[in-house]
């Protein structure tokens, strides 16, 4: 069985963990760890992502219902609904708040300028305004970023590795967030050396979405991009069956899409993120203050292929992509 199997079955859980002699050693006070979701309470991704960060907080010596107490919330991607879960932790006074995700950074920020935050991903956290610098964050946040954005580039050469044919590439940003535009930039960098047109798509709801996808699609040999952001998480559903829909060959920056029926995907094993964060918060706990604790870029890319829908789009996967794949969805 592969960990993150383990760790979707494990997800959610927040049962008692093994005392071990460090936690012992931590005292009779409980600490309290607030965490925010921008999913549903059955959302497997992020109940799989947060049973490896309480599974490491575990290995670090923090009990739950022992001297440590983990208030989960589960606000949807509702912008509403994050803003009001997010005034209700910092009500609850925690030592330590994980931001799951960059769409309940900024609610987080507005609530509390004091409370200690560590995000497990960030597309880039310095535009955003989340720390100073990533080598001295300088506020009451830190954590861990998505990826370099030279990552992006990667993206379009992976969709003509995939798919020769193509020669247009839409990419889907969310053009309201300055990584929105970065990752625009670092995929129109690379396309003249592929011979690719890229074509910028913004989110700003389902409709335009969907009315973007419908019409670029009416020429042939396109492609599509899919850039990292929370919008992005908000409507994969709707884009994953676009991209069957109309045809269309299409990258995304994590593996959850690939699973629920994308093409191929290439970014960074958020588990880990959410492992390293458990890090941080145990350093927070003993206390660190994030203004000291740097904002690291993960080291481990992951490819996932789902060949199923390659085969439902009428593509053979070449074997020298076959064979650099981490994950092969059958």
């Amino acid at each position: 069985m592969r960990r993150r199997d383990f760790l979707q079955a494990l997800g959610g859980i927040a049962g008692a963990w093994p005392l071990s002699a460090r936690a012992q050693q931590q005292g009779a006070r409980v600490r309290r760890v607030g965490v925010l979701n921008p999913a549903s309470a059955n959302d497997a991704v992020f109940q799989a992502r947060i049973g490896a960060f309480q599974q490491e907080l575990a290995l670090l010596g923090w009990n739950i219902g022992r001297n440590v107490r983990i208030d989960i919330r589960w606000a949807t991607t509702n912008d509403a609904e994050i803003r009001k879960q997010a005034a209700e932790l910092v009500a609850l006074a925690p030592d330590v708040i994980l931001a799951a995700g960059d769409s309940t950074m900024p609610s987080l920020l507005q609530a509390t300028r004091t409370v200690p935050i560590v995000f497990p991903v960030s597309t880039d956290p310095v535009g955003a305004g989340y720390v100073d610098n990533l080598a001295r964050p300088g506020g009451n946040t830190t954590g861990f970023m998505l990826f370099e954005y030279s990552i992006s580039g990667k993206w379009l050469e992976l969709l003509k590795e995939i798919a020769p044919n193509v020669t247009r590439a839409a990419v889907i940003r969310d053009a309201t967030i300055s990584s929105g535009m970065a990752q625009f930039g670092a995929i129109q960098a690379v396309a003249p050396s592929l011979h690719m047109e890229v074509i910028p798509v913004n989110m700003r709801d389902a409709g335009e979405i969907e009315q973007s996808v419908k019409t670029f699609a009416r020429s042939p040999n396109g492609g599509l991009v899919l850039a990292s952001s929370a919008a992005t998480i908000r409507y994969r559903d709707l884009i994953i069956s676009l991209a069957a829909r109309h045809k269309l060959p299409a990258v995304y920056w994590e593996r959850f899409f690939v699973a629920a029926g994308g093409l191929i995907s290439f970014g960074p094993e958020l588990i880990e993120n959410y492992r390293h964060a458990a890090g941080y918060v145990d350093r927070i706990l003993k206390g660190a203050k994030p203004a000291d604790l740097p904002v690291q870029a993960p080291n481990k890319y992951e490819l996932v292929i789902n060949l199923k829908t390659a085969k439902a789009l009428g593509l053979n996967v070449p074997p020298t992509l076959l064979a650099r794949a981490d994950e092969v969805i059958e």
